[in-house]
This record gives C-alpha cells, structure tokens and sequence, in this order.
C-alpha cells in the first residue's frame, strides 16, 4: 500500500469511523410509520440529505444553537419540526407533532456503538505501512478516552475536536489545523468522511483529496472518491 503521493489520512468520526445502531433516522421514521405517517422513499432520502446538511455547521445549525443554547430539550423538537418538514411534512403539522416525535427519540433512542469490521484492519495496515493518522472531528469538546474505550486511538497519531479550535467543518480552519498537526501539505492529505456537505466540500476547499464514505449510497452523483466499505480504500492510496 505505498502511495507516491498521499502521506497523511484524516478521518471523520462520527458516521465514519464511529456508526449508530440502528441510526436516528431508521427510529425516527420507525416511529412516524407508526402513528401513520406516510413519506416516500425520495422523501426518506431527502430528509436524510438535509440532516447530513444540518449538521455541516449549517447557518439553520449555528442559528439554533444560539437560540436553544440553555434549553436542550427544546432545541431537539425544533431538530424534529425540522426533521419533518424536510420530509415534506406540511410545516404546520409538523410543528404540532414535533413535541411528540422528539418526547419518543428522547425515552426510545439507545443505539449501540458500532465500529465498522474492516476498520481496525484497514487502519493498522495504513499505520504499519507508515501512513500519518489523524482523527478530525466536529465534536465540541475532546474526545481521547472514548477513542481509548472503542480501542482506536492506538492507530493515530493525533485526534482533534473542532471545539479546539472554534472551527467546524466544512470551514478551512479545522482542515489547517489538521495539516498541521499531521506536518504534510495539502495536496499529500486524503480526508475520509461520510458528510458530503461538512467532510468533502470542506476538505476540497482546503485542497486535500477528499473521500466520501457511503455505505448506504445517499450521495450516488458526490463529485469525488467515494467507497462504501474501508476495504476500498486501498486502490486509491496506489
């Protein structure tokens, strides 16, 4: 697996190296089906597009946070207002089921962690292979021990929260900052992440070579590298 040119890989966290299961959306829209009501599948995906959206420190994200920041149960049924409307839920509708839907993801959402199986092959083999390894999240505060706890953060080199530097991906800064710390220039760094709005548009934009990991094809036109196991990584490293 020697690369003439990529010296240093960054990882996501959350979605990529770090899976929810069953994910928010499978109970989310477990529970609308349950109470009847009925969505598509072009409504499902796009529902799930916005939230990748959302969560790519969006203005709607940056907005809500300011506006919920000593109310946390309440910033979560404005996520689920949102969440429905996405859907196609009408807006109205929505903002009445809203309390509800976010009440039932708050006693009923307890998904287990789940590291993807190829994964700790795949990254001592990179490791082993003389690879920099860096872990870049947009996590507000550290988070070394739960790497130790899911047995990952031997395989890296460092680990940064996006909380450490006031910049949340997709803005340039917390790619910078990763190429610091990994000591490699930006056109040596391949970014792995399954965001297409935080992970690739913003590590495009910083000039490293962004990779989309999308195991459940959500993003089939993503105008980049894009696997859908880790054991596809490798054929782009060559």
């Amino acid at each position: 697996m020697e690369s003439k040119r990529i010296k240093a890989i960054l990882f996501d966290l959350d979605g990529t190296l770090r899976l929810n299961v069953p994910s928010g959306s499978v109970v989310f829209l477990e529970y609308l089906k349950s109470i009847n009501v009925h969505f598509s599948d072009e409504d499902k995906t796009r529902a799930e597009r916005w939230e990748h959206f959302y969560f790519a420190n969006s203005l709607e994200i940056q907005k809500d946070k300011e506006t919920f920041k000593h109310e946390s149960k309440e910033f979560w049924v404005n996520f689920a207002r949102r969440r429905l409307v996405a859907l196609g839920i009408d807006p109205k509708i929505a903002k009445e089921l809203a309390p509800e839907v976010s009440e039932h993801m708050g006693k009923n959402y307890n998904p287990e962690v789940y590291i993807p199986e190829e994964a700790p092959q795949l990254l001592s083999s990179l490791r082993d292979s003389g690879y920099i390894l860096g872990v870049v999240s947009n996590r507000d505060e550290p988070y070394h021990k739960e790497l130790q706890e899911l047995k990952l953060d031997s395989y890296f080199n460092f680990i940064l929260a996006a909380g450490e530097v006031q910049s949340f991906k997709p803005d340039l800064r917390i790619f910078q900052r990763g190429l610091e710390l990994a000591g490699s220039a930006a056109h040596e760094t391949m970014y792995v992440g399954d965001n297409y709005y935080a992970d690739v548009v913003g590590s495009h934009r910083a000039g490293l070579m962004p990779v989309l990991f999308d195991p459940s094809i959500l993003f089939p036109d993503a105008d980049c590298v894009v696997i859908h196991t880790f054991n596809e990584l490798h054929q782009h490293l060559i």
